[in-house]
């Protein structure tokens, strides 16, 4: 079961188009087989919460608070690696900042 803060790879479809690619995300809560995530770029100029190599990344990333969406458990191929607790601290902060 995933649970917050690990960094999973999904197959995630797009909003835009039918296509559906291996992501990777940031787990924020599994209810019922349904897994609510954050979705991760490498795209280093959007805004978001830095993702570091050190960290576990494979490249330098950004976790992206303004694209939640919800997966299947069964659309989740691995765990790759999880947050520390720093990090998920600020995944929260930055979660109650925009819903206040």
């Amino acid at each position: 079961m995933p649970k917050f803060g690990d960094v999973i790879l999904a197959q995630i479809q797009f909003v835009d188009t039918f296509e559906i690619k291996s992501r990777p995300a940031v787990v924020l809560f599994e209810e019922y087989g349904n897994v609510v995530v954050a979705g991760i770029t490498s795209n280093v100029e959007m805004k978001g919460i830095p993702l570091s190599k050190k960290e576990g990344a494979i490249k330098e990333s950004v976790i992206k608070l303004n694209y939640i969406f919800t997966i299947s458990e069964k659309m989740i191929k691995k765990i790759l690696f999880s947050l520390s607790s720093e990090k998920k601290k600020i995944i929260v902060s930055e979660l109650i900042k925009k819903l206040v």
